[in-house]
């Protein structure tokens, strides 16, 4: 086989296999929902924001189940994305969506808030989130706590604990003990990302915050930011360093 040929049958072959691989490890996909699995028990839902400064924002969730149980930290963008989640779950999962956990007071945390309260599902989130979300109007998680979380999913804890100020002054994040997954949400951020929106940011406290995630939790497997691809704990060096005094 000549040289030319055998370059374009490899590089052919190489994208059939890249297409594969995006196809299998995708487990639900419409226009307005993706779901992808970081593993058997964990999965990272993925709805859209149509932003008039940033556009087309991929916005990223958890779920962990275990045992027929699920938790979800934070809703799909709008009420539409979130029956699509909760569907998927219940009937394709054939899983009870034991809580809701909001991350922060933002759209892409709460906007699907109404759905899961239509289905009777149990919103969690941070007094400071709920007086947050009080304040500036829209669907309010119906049950708060001060800095941290315990529930059990299945046979399983999950934590959610507040560490500090960073995109907002209430982000708190979640954490999967035997996924040793972090939901870092906006407080973290993607490789290569931009600071994004900083309108109710602390950027000052920002990477202490983080700094203190490291300590508590210094060998995580899995990283995942609000947006963007998920990682390792490399996401927290980034982006302690995109908010240290060097990099502004």
């Amino acid at each position: 086989m000549k040289r030319p040929l055998l370059s374009v049958v490899l590089l052919t072959l190489g994208c059939i296999c890249c297409a594969l691989r995006a196809w299998c490890t995708t487990v639900y996909n419409s226009p307005t929902l993706t779901i992808e699995p970081i593993s058997s028990n964990t999965f990272v839902h993925i709805s859209y924001l149509n932003s008039p400064t940033f556009g087309h924002v991929p916005c990223n969730g958890l779920v962990f189940i275990d045992q027929q149980e699920a938790i979800v930290y934070d809703t799909p963008i709008d009420n539409a994305a979130a029956a699509e989640l909760i569907d998927w779950i219940e009937n394709v999962k054939k899983c009870k969506i034991k809580a809701v956990i909001a991350t922060h007071f933002h759209d892409d945390c709460i906007g699907g808030l109404e759905e899961f309260h239509k289905h009777k599902i149990t919103s969690y989130a941070s007094r400071a989130t709920i007086a947050s979300i009080k304040k500036k109007g829209g669907e309010r998680p119906k049950r708060g706590f001060k800095n941290r979380l315990e529930l059990k999913i299945g046979q399983q804890p999950t934590i959610t604990q507040y560490y500090g100020p960073g995109h907002t002054l209430d982000n708190v994040v979640g954490y999967i003990p035997s996924e040793n997954i972090l939901f870092g949400g906006c407080l973290v951020k993607e490789m290569e990302a931009g600071k994004g929106n900083l309108e109710d940011a602390d950027t000052e406290q920002w990477p202490f915050t983080i700094e203190k995630i490291k300590m508590q939790l210094p060998n995580l497997t899995v990283v995942v930011p609000g947006h963007g691809k998920w990682g390792d704990s490399e996401l927290l060096d980034y982006t302690i360093a995109l908010f240290s005094k060097q990099a502004k």
